[in-house]
Formats: C-alpha cells, structure tokens, sequence
C-alpha cells in the first residue's frame, strides 16, 4: 500500500496538490488500516489526510538543498521495480517492501532523516 508514496521534494515542477494529496492519502490508509473507512470513520480519516497533507505541504516548503532539482521523467525511469533475484527475496516476512512504523514515516517524508 505505502510503496506507491514517492518523494515530492526537489522536483522541477514542484510536486502537485494532487500529489501530495495522494501521498497522504496512503500514509493514513495504512496508519488506519482502511483502504476506505466505514461512515462512522470517515470524517476522522477525511481529517487526518487533511492535515498530513498540510504538514507535508510545510514539510516540502521548508526543506533545502544545494542539489539541482530533479527532472521527473528521469527520475520516473530509475524508478522501475528491480527485478527479484531467484526465490522471490523479501525475507522471512516475504514482500521485501518498508515494514511500517518508522520506516513508513520517513518513506512518507521522501526519505528525510534528521
């Protein structure tokens, strides 16, 4: 679920609304469990991507760098999954993908680790 969050900072356009939008989106969904929340959820899980997508947005504005900005296509084309050695990997756990917690946290925040 969380895999599909990709890191919006220091790209040449910046990241869209609707990229951060959807980024927070996936966080909460697997911060909750829900791919979609029940009626009686909906207006707390409406409001936690609200305001992740908010603390990204302040996240994204207040970061630096002396980087270039990176071009999206190229990125977009590294970005390919790497093919799996023989036996599938991933591990006792299988899936090989971040764990959660933590390393779901940083993955949100494009990898930012202070």
């Amino acid at each position: 679920m969380c895999r599909n969050i990709k890191t919006l900072f220091n790209f040449e356009p910046p990241a869209t609304e609707a990229e951060i939008h959807a980024s927070a989106l996936q966080f909460v969904r697997k911060l909750s469990g829900f791919n979609a929340p029940s009626q009686a959820n909906a207006a707390a899980f409406d409001r936690a991507v609200a305001e992740v997508s908010q603390v990204a947005r302040d996240l994204l504005a207040s970061l630096q760098t002396q980087a270039p900005p990176r071009d999206r296509q190229i990125e977009a084309e590294k970005g390919a999954p790497p093919a799996r050695p023989p036996g599938g990997g991933g591990g006792a756990r299988g899936g090989g993908g971040v764990g959660g917690g933590v390393g779901v946290f940083f993955l949100f925040l494009g990898g930012v680790v202070g």
